[in-house]
């Protein structure tokens, strides 16, 4: 299987030899597995502070104390603030009280990073490489004309603006792709108060060597860009939906073997 290396205003280069990653048999429950343990990662642990609740001067002194035990005084027997002189306060430390400690506290020994072997992870990175190739999954989201895979020059590593990088995406004929992420969406839910903004995620760019790329996209909506090591199965498939359009540099097609070996899930 051949690609044709186009120049930077999209003209045929020459052809060169795609790596075995991209005939790969396409499988979606293992690309969604992976980006699932991914998005595991980025997971904070919740807990509470261990004496919250707990620092007052309220004690339970017992049913059949006879002091401080507020028996035979028509009051609930719990244990309650010890002021002055002897008088009991109001009940703490017990979940029904107010400013008492919770019932069922988050335990931070929880486990919430899901694992995956570290095969099975490079092979879901193989899938939704080869799905990126696939005009019948990619046509399911993105528009486009030329044929795929995407694979420039390796001057696109050195595009180092925001403007010239934009020229680029018109040469290759996918504006109308990228003019679907300008148009942002309200996060639903609670997100939607903070009028938190998503934009539809459209190209990506993989490159060898950074050498301006990632700094000149981030800037553009919905697109993305990494270097061989940096790529991650969320960004070619967002959301775990394979099938995202992909531009790649004729370097880090070159060099995707050797660097799909060190792919691992810490």
């Amino acid at each position: 299987m051949d690609a044709k290396v186009l120049t930077l205003q999209g003209s045929q280069k020459e052809t060169i030899p795609l790596p075995e990653a991209f005939g790969e048999q396409v499988r979606e429950d293992l690309i969604r597995r992976a980006v699932l343990a991914e998005n595991t990662l980025k997971l904070q642990p919740k807990g509470h502070y261990p004496l919250a609740g707990m620092q007052t001067t309220a004690r339970y002194y017992g049913a059949m104390s006879s002091y401080r035990s507020g028996r035979h005084m028509g009051i609930a027997i719990r244990p309650r603030q010890k002021l002055g002189g002897g008088i009991q306060g109001a009940v703490r430390r017990i979940p029904s009280s107010v400013k008492g400690k919770r019932a069922h506290p988050h335990v931070i020994e929880k486990t919430l990073i899901e694992r995956i072997n570290q095969k099975e992870y490079q092979k879901a990175i193989r899938c939704a490489i080869s799905a990126t190739v696939r005009p019948e999954m990619v046509k399911m989201k993105h528009i486009f004309e030329n044929p795929l895979p995407l694979v420039l020059s390796n001057d696109l590593e050195s595009v180092k603006k925001t403007k010239d990088l934009t020229k680029i995406i018109s040469a290759l004929k996918l504006n109308a792709d990228l003019e679907k992420s300008k148009d942002p969406q309200r996060r639903k839910g609670l997100r939607r108060l903070t009028k938190r903004r998503h934009f539809r995620k459209s190209l990506l760019f993989v490159v060898h060597d950074d050498k301006g790329l990632v700094k000149a996209a981030r800037n553009i909506p919905g697109v993305d860009a990494c270097t061989l090591t940096d790529l991650t199965a969320g960004l070619l498939a967002p959301g775990g939906n394979p099938g995202r359009i992909t531009v790649w540099s004729e370097a880090a097609v070159k060099n995707l073997n050797e660097a799909l070996q060190k792919y691992a899930l810490m």
